[in-house]
């Protein structure tokens, strides 16, 4: 239990970056960054997770689960929480030093039309549509990206491509968004990434690397596709696989009955037939699909 001392307290750094930190009336932990306010909220599974609010006026002690908003990662611990809601108003104090730009521009983009724009500097302008976004560079701004990053077209969307642009011009980006681009340029291009550092990476180091490994390695296995709860078969799962996972509507496809606790910790790239332990379903089937194939 906290002591009243800790229910309320205006945190002060060498940065001077007026971070409050306060409780809940939930009892969870909160912190006030000018107008937006974080949270640690409890998840129902026991662990907790990071949530946003805007502009909430009232004491931060009066304030409940339904105020807050959102899901923006797990955390930890409280320490993790402080270590997040410093990130964050370090890169708020940064963003604001940028001086980005605001506006209006009619624009086509491969997305639809420029709803709103934001100037980052001359050449490199952020523009957001109706259902998607990204950048847009000047030919002189698109020259200077990396050759193995850069694209013909001057457009580079916001899902991943973003930090192609934020690696070329890494002063025009926080500290917090040069991690991130970092963080995005590892996982989608780990062979740029190790070009452009000089180092391998490492297993687990690139979601793209390891899913490509995972490829490589059960080329010739049966790798599930398809997956249903069995209606014929208590606890088990019914499973349709092909050779290396194969989608293209050519590969021959079988099914089989894996546990369903086994299946339900598959990896993340995929589940891998072991035909000394999953039995091959000849029998009924709980695919619609499939209910017309079987004898």
């Amino acid at each position: 239990m906290r002591t009243p001392d800790l229910q309320h307290e205006l945190v002060s750094t060498s940065e001077d970056l007026g971070v409050e930190l306060g409780v809940s009336a939930d009892g969870f932990p909160v912190a006030r960054l000018g107008d937006i306010l974080l949270a640690m909220v409890p998840a129902r599974d026991g662990t907790s997770f990071l949530a946003s609010g805007w502009r909430l006026v009232r004491p931060m002690s009066k304030l409940t689960r339904t105020d807050f908003y959102g899901h923006e990662g797990r955390l930890e611990d409280e320490a993790a929480f402080r270590t997040r809601v410093f990130e964050t108003a370090r890169h708020k104090r940064e963003l604001s030093a940028l001086g980005r730009i605001q506006t209006r521009v009619a624009a086509s983009t491969p997305w639809g039309s420029s709803q709103h724009a934001t100037i980052y500097a001359e050449g490199i302008v952020s523009h957001v549509t109706a259902g998607h976004g990204g950048f847009h560079l000047s030919a002189e701004r698109n020259a200077r990206v990396l050759p193995m990053l850069r694209k013909s077209s001057p457009w580079y969307e916001e899902d991943a491509e973003w930090a192609i642009v934020a690696l070329s011009f890494p002063d025009l980006f926080t500290a917090y968004e040069r991690e991130c681009a970092d963080k995005t340029i590892r996982n989608s291009w780990p062979s740029a990434w190790e070009e452009i550092h000089g180092r391998e990476l490492a297993p687990g180091q690139s979601w793209t690397k390891d899913r490509e490994a995972f490829e490589r390695k059960h080329a010739g296995d049966w790798i599930v596709i398809s997956a249903i709860i069995s209606s014929h078969h208590a606890e088990m799962t019914e499973v349709i696989a092909t050779r290396g996972g194969r989608r293209d509507g050519q590969a021959e496809e079988m099914r089989f009955l894996v546990p369903r606790p086994e299946y339900a910790a598959r990896d993340r790239f995929g589940f891998v037939i072991d035909p000394g332990r999953h039995n091959p379903n000849d029998g009924p089937s709980s695919f619609v699909g499939w209910q017309g194939r079987v004898a």
